[in-house]
Parts: structure tokens; sequence; C-alpha cells
């Protein structure tokens, strides 16, 4: 009979058979309830799929709350479970259903909280723990960019004002509806709602997208750089 302890490192996913075999049928079971809550919003669907996508989702609440109960019992300290992050998200995501189980109607809104079920999907993905460490990495580097880039959209929002201004007033009425302007050029999205028709505005525009470029090619060369410099360190 397995000990508290060792199926705590089980619910855990160590790297034993059970522990990696477990971890792989819970992400299933996370995706597969995230596509049966979806195919329930498709329009005009049959009374016998609808069943189909009840059960399923029976399936994966009751797994669910087993494997809740089991993190509750096997804790070393159950009440910093039950209200750790995790603790909660796990618990959201199996509430709702037995919620829904009283047939209130006007509760049912709460079948939202079934898509927090997503962020379990956190906890048995190794990968993200190389993407937290990255951008803890680069944590300084990328503030240090944003400040920047908070600098620039002012000081682009003021150009455009300046060149704009006179020509078109009613969009370009001041500073603060520059910065719309000043945000859609220099992430280079230009919804077209706001655009230059002076020679000078036009120029402007022409500099602050190419300085647009950088501000999307900067941090992700920082975090990208990082990332690679993590994954070679777990490598070794």
């Amino acid at each position: 009979m397995l000990s508290k302890n060792r199926i705590r490192l089980i619910l855990e996913g160590d790297d034993s058979t059970y522990g990696v075999a477990f971890m792989l049928s819970i992400q299933l079971l996370i995706v597969l309830s995230l596509v049966t809550f979806s195919l329930e919003t498709l329009p005009n669907l049959s009374a016998s799929y609808r069943e189909i996508l009840n059960l399923i989702e029976l399936f994966t609440v009751v797994v669910f709350t087993i494997e809740y109960l089991l993190r509750v019992i096997t804790a070393k300290r159950k009440l910093k479970f039950v209200f750790s992050f995790y603790g909660i998200v796990d618990l959201c995501a199996i509430v709702p259903f037995y919620i829904i189980g009283l047939d209130l109607r006007t509760i049912r809104i709460f079948r939202f909280l079934r898509l927090i079920r997503i962020l379990k999907l956190f906890r048995y993905n190794q990968a993200l723990k190389r993407f937290r460490d990255a951008l803890l990495s680069v944590k300084e580097e990328l503030i240090l960019f944003g400040f920047i880039v908070l600098i620039l959209l002012y000081l682009s929002a003021v150009g455009i004002y300046y060149f704009e201004n006179a020509a078109q007033p009613e969009l370009f009425k001041s500073i603060f509806h520059c910065l719309w302007w000043a945000v859609t050029t220099l992430t280079t999205v230009g919804y077209g709602d706001m655009y230059p028709i002076t020679a000078g505005g036009k120029i402007f525009t022409f500099v602050i997208l190419t300085i647009g470029l950088a501000v999307i090619a900067v941090p992700t060369g920082l975090f990208a750089s990082a990332l690679a410099q993590d994954r070679a360190v777990n490598e070794k």
C-alpha cells in the first residue's frame, strides 16, 4: 500500500513511472475538459452529443475531485495548500459543477470558472519553469526597456500632435488623443483610424515605425537569449 508521502510525490509528478503517467493523464483530462466545454457552446448540438459531453464532464470532474482530496489529505500543511494559488485553482475547477447540480439557473454563470482549469496545466508543464527562469534573468532589462517604451510613447504623441494638430484638429485634439496613435504606430499595428496627412507627419511616422520594429525585436531577443542560456544550463 502506498504511503501518504509516496502518493504526494506521485501527485506532484515525480520522475517515477507512476508520477509521469499521472502527470500525462491529468494533462490529457484537462485538455479534454476544455475541449468538451468549448463543444458545449456549439449551436444546434444534438441531444445525444450533449449527453456524451455531459458524461465526459462528469468523469473529468470526479477525477479532479479525487485528485484534489488526495492533495489535501497528503499535504504536509493542509491549510497552506487549500489557500495556496494552486489549491484555489484546483477547487475552482470542480466547485461550479456541484453548484450547477443544484439546477439554480442564475448560478450557471459560475460555469465560466471552469475556464480556470487551463491554469492547472501550469502545475505539470516543466517548460513553463524555463520560461519563468528566463524572464527572471532578464527582469531588470525588461523593466528598463518598459520605461524607455513609455518615454517613446509620450514623445511620439507630442511629436505627432505638433505635426498634425493644425491639419487635423478633430483627430489629433490633444497629446492624450495622440497617445492612441502613438501606441498603434509604435507597436506597428496601425489601425488606420488616425494617420498623418502632412509631409512632416508622414516623415515622423516613418521614424516611429522604424523604432517600433526595435520595440518588438529587443525584448524578444533578450528573452530568446535568456531562454536559450537557461535551456543549455538545464541540459548539462
